[in-house]
């Protein structure tokens, strides 16, 4: 799902499991839609595991700390896989590329 946060201009994009939880997030900022964040809750918790945890925060940020479940405020829209897979994989790259 996505939405929309228009007091920083960016969209969220959000990748579920089965309880509501966010497993993987994007945000994209500003017209060219620049990628700010584009986490991974497992590859979070294994840089966690191995002591790296605020390199990944810097460099990918983090997921949502709450379950869908307990959100207020968001109309989120609906997305196919496909479509959250090609923002991630975009963003992911770019994210990625840059120099620390």
């Amino acid at each position: 799902m996505r939405c929309y946060w228009d007091e920083e201009d960016v969209w969220f994009y959000f990748e579920l499991d089965a309880e509501g939880w966010v497993t993987r997030q994007v945000e994209l900022q500003g017209p060219a839609s620049t990628p700010i964040a584009a986490a991974s809750l497992e590859a979070w918790q294994r840089a966690q595991n191995v002591g790296h945890q605020g390199d990944y925060d810097n460099r990918f940020g983090v997921t949502a700390e709450l379950p869908v479940s307990e959100w207020e405020g968001h109309a989120p829209e609906q997305l196919s896989s496909e479509e959250f897979e090609a923002v991630w994989g975009r963003a992911r790259r770019l994210i990625a590329s840059r120099p620390r």
